[in-house]
């Protein structure tokens, strides 16, 4: 054999090899996760892959394979097993929804929906919204939605099957518990434009009532104008209803208590995984330091709720007159994901001034009143004739 064919047969068996070589490293990466942000753990994927081709290989529907919603699926999976109904894998559109939810506009029937112990309940109908004009309450637990069970449901999945477009209806089996069987209620869905509160005077003028619906990102803004009115007026008093109120911005509540209490006192504490712990101080003007006030709280008072009536209650020894609120005392980060979606993670709990934690356990009230269906029906309020109650008395 001459060296000119002695080269070529060489250079035959070197592509041979790199050929041979590249399609076992693509074998064995249909096994393995390739990424630049992936874990330095030892994390083995390929029973991952392995399940992924046997679904290619042997599912009937072919077209109903859809490899996006597949990787959608293992992640909301992968969330799932943590058991934590506050850390959520957000695809796309569901993302959207969220940001949506936050700035306080979108379509649907206008309630704040949980699951506790294992049930689908109402936190809060919010205020002027349809959920809230067909009676619903919070505390109500949700049977079905339409004909769907809720049992072992996500809250993802009973947000995509209560929401949707405005006048269309959605059918929820109720369960309350001073009823002796559930009922069917209908809701008409339509655009929800939730207020961040309202404000009166009550009592010749000498209380200012103030109801917090949310803590939304305008909350504060609203709050200050409120603040500057009622000090305009002869009102020393203040009642602040928290009730059906599930929260929203840390940020927002902070701010607020921070017209109540003294610049630098404690408002609440974030604890972490790892122990570490951020404190979160008032700091703002202490316009109503020297009110007299009352909080209103029940099952409905949640997340930023709690914080404030736990802050003002720790600092101030303010009563909270009413039912036991929800219990939701933990952190959210939104972290953002690839080509629009994102994961909503629980990464801290919530401890009040005094180092209460909140979580699953909620705030008991100083003064409890419980309000009953009839209460409701007759447009009866013995939580706020209690709380005007006390106030008179100081």
């Amino acid at each position: 054999m001459n060296l000119s064919k002695k080269r070529k047969l060489n250079l035959v068996i070197l592509v041979t090899l790199i050929l041979i070589s590249f399609g076992i490293g693509v074998w064995f990466g249909r096994f393995q996760i390739i990424c630049d942000v992936c874990s330095p753990e030892d994390i083995n994927f390929s029973l991952f892959w392995q399940a992924y081709n046997k679904l290619q290989e042997k599912f009937v529907d072919k077209d109903r394979i859809d490899k996006q919603e597949i990787i959608y699926g293992a992640i909301s999976g992968m969330v799932k097993s943590l058991d934590d109904p506050y850390t959520v894998f957000f695809p796309p559109q569901d993302t959207k929804r969220f940001v949506e939810d936050v700035k306080g506009v979108f379509e649907g029937v206008g309630m704040v929906i949980d699951i506790k112990k294992g049930q689908l309940q109402v936190v809060a109908p919010l205020e002027g919204t349809p959920a809230q004009k067909a009676g619903l309450l919070a505390g109500d637990k949700i049977l079905k939605v339409d004909d769907d069970s809720t049992a072992d449901i996500t809250l993802k999945e009973a947000v995509n099957l209560i929401r949707g477009p405005r006048g269309t209806d959605v059918v929820l089996t109720i369960y309350r518990e001073d009823w002796q069987e559930s009922k069917e209620i209908t809701v008409t869905r339509g655009v929800i434009e939730i207020p961040s509160l309202r404000w009166e005077l009550l009592e010749n003028d000498s209380i200012a009532y103030i109801e917090l619906y949310q803590f939304s990102q305008k909350a504060g803004f609203d709050f200050r104008n409120t603040v500057l009115e009622i000090l305009d007026t002869s009102a020393k008093k203040i009642i602040i209803d928290l009730r059906d109120n599930p929260g929203g911005y840390l940020e927002i509540a902070q701010n607020i208590a921070g017209w109540f209490l003294e610049k630098g006192e404690l408002v609440v504490v974030e604890e972490f995984g790892d122990g570490t712990k951020i404190e979160y101080k008032a700091d703002g003007n202490p316009a109503f330091l020297d009110y007299e006030i009352a909080v209103l709280i029940n099952k409905g008072s949640a997340s930023g709720s709690e914080i404030l009536a736990g802050a003002l209650r720790d600092n101030r020894n303010i009563p909270l007159i009413g039912e036991k609120s929800f219990g939701k005392g933990s952190v959210q980060e939104l972290v953002e994901l690839r080509k629009g979606s994102s994961l909503k993670i629980t990464v801290a709990k919530w401890l009040t001034p005094k180092g209460y934690l909140i979580t699953e356990v909620g705030l008991e009230p100083d003064i409890e009143v419980k309000m009953t269906s009839e209460d409701y029906e007759e447009d009866r309020d013995p939580q706020l004739n209690k709380a005007i109650e006390v106030l008179k008395a100081l």
